[in-house]
């Protein structure tokens, strides 16, 4: 959407764990291969609760570019950060900067904004919090230099509420 390059894939996977899909793409391109030596592998990155990891995440590197797997998720942040399986939205309503909540629906061929924000923040050139910046902040405070890191790196202003909770 900003006409640069990105090596950061990542898939979010609704009703499947990611596991469970690197094997199915380990099997269809080892098979596509033939007997060759170059097998895909893939690893998984464990949920670690005592870590704040409550979801696993698999990664798997295809054709040479490495693509996360990983679950939709939600957040719950009563008192405890806790992550759970979760619908778009809620997994768009969690993440660090509406910018980075948006996805790409390969079967619509389209971008879906379910924070409501993201392309217009996009537009805008703003960076800002799909929730409260706080609060998005409590759970994360590297959010905040990932906020500044982004505005810098594309010439994005950062909104001012973002600028109050730091």
């Amino acid at each position: 959407m900003l006409g640069k390059e990105s090596d950061d894939i990542d898939i979010a996977l609704d009703d499947i764990y990611g596991e469970e899909f690197a094997k199915l793409i380990q099997l269809y391109l080892n098979k596509d291969m033939g007997e060759t030596d170059k097998k895909v592998n893939f690893g998984v990155i464990k949920a670690n609760t005592e870590k704040g990891k409550h979801l696993e995440t698999a990664a798997i590197k295809v054709h040479g570019i490495f693509i996360d797997l990983v679950n939709l998720r939600s957040d719950d942040y009563t008192n405890t950060s806790k992550q759970q399986i979760g619908t778009p939205k809620e997994d768009a309503m969690r993440r660090d900067l509406t910018i980075n909540s948006m996805f790409y629906n390969i079967n619509a061929n389209e971008v879906e904004d379910f924070t409501g924000m993201g392309l217009q923040d996009m537009q805008a050139k703003l960076i800002r919090t799909p929730l409260k910046a706080v609060d998005t902040f409590m759970d994360d405070p590297l959010r905040m230099i990932r906020s500044v890191r982004f505005a810098h790196r594309f010439g994005f202003m950062i909104h001012e509420e973002i600028v109050q909770a730091a």
